[in-house]
């Protein structure tokens, strides 16, 4: 299945305002590549759970933007492929990857051409997710170059945004609320949608162009279809209450340097985690 003009041209448009993006990400207190910021950080405690031993591994962590994660897990001791849409972010991942001493293959291409770019390569373990799932327009199509990537007992870790997350708003909305409101679809089935995109969701100054983002919602029941439609078994499903950064001012720390809501709101899903193998 290939993908129409118009979808070609938003996903253009996407890399384009990622390529935009990067410079203000790594300059970010939010990512804090000067040291500021653990890359560990950016893992809960149960992805190691899930995840097992990666010693000697092959892993493709799949739309890695910057990296910081394709580091953790290649310090666990994957050998770890990095692959990004973006060729400004690929360019910053070998060189924080090659500051911190890190051996990583890095590889710029569109996610749904990853088994063509990578040449038959096949893996133990694809990862992905903390704001990837919604740049993707064809899910059946995505499940498919997951399956295809990997290599017959080979697993799929995807640890994402809860829809609920995306339906009250990954990032304030610009009246600067902190209100628990429905502002997003939870459930995929409108198409794209598009984005002002001139400010990215870390600190920092607005894009000078490539202000137009385009995004598609996927609840976790579509996810799922479209995994075992492509022949993989789910082996778990996990939902947190916690978050890798406080999204509302009123959160509070949690287990693992994360943050929840406070006792007095509401007790929400705010990411999900989901595994899944090839068949042997």
């Amino acid at each position: 299945m290939t993908l129409d003009d118009d979808t070609r041209r938003m996903i253009a448009a996407n890399q384009a305002n990622w390529d935009q993006r990067t410079p203000i990400h790594v300059d970010s207190q939010f990512y804090g590549l000067d040291g500021t910021r653990d890359p560990n950080d950016w893992f809960a405690d149960f992805e190691w759970d899930d995840l097992g031993d990666l010693a000697g591994k092959d892993l493709a962590h799949l739309q890695c933007h910057l990296g910081t994660e394709t580091i953790v897990l290649a310090g666990r001791g994957a050998k770890a492929t990095g692959l990004d849409i973006s060729s400004e972010s690929v360019s910053q991942a070998r060189r924080i990857a090659e500051a911190a001493g890190v051996e990583i293959e890095y590889v710029r291409a569109d996610v749904h051409d990853a088994v063509e770019v990578l040449g038959g390569q096949r893996f133990d373990i694809v990862y992905t997710g903390k704001g990837a799932i919604c740049y993707l327009p064809d899910l059946p199509r995505w499940a498919g170059v997951v399956a295809g990537l990997l290599r017959p007992g080979g697993r799929v870790y995807v640890v994402e945004f809860h829809p609920l997350l995306n339906a009250l708003g990954v990032v304030p909305p610009p009246d600067g609320s902190q209100d628990l409101l429905l502002r997003n679809d939870f459930l995929g089935g409108r198409g794209a949608l598009e984005r002002d995109a001139t400010y990215t969701y870390t600190d920092g100054p607005p894009l000078a162009d490539a202000r137009v983002a385009y995004e598609w919602m996927h609840g976790i029941g579509e996810i799922t279809t479209a995994l075992v439609d492509a022949g993989l078994r789910i082996e778990r499903l996990r939902e947190s209450e916690r978050l890798p950064w406080p999204r509302w001012s009123s959160m509070v720390p949690a287990d693992g340097g994360w943050f929840r809501l406070p006792d007095g709101e509401p007790r929400i899903p705010l990411m999900y985690a989901l595994l899944a193998s090839k068949p042997s």
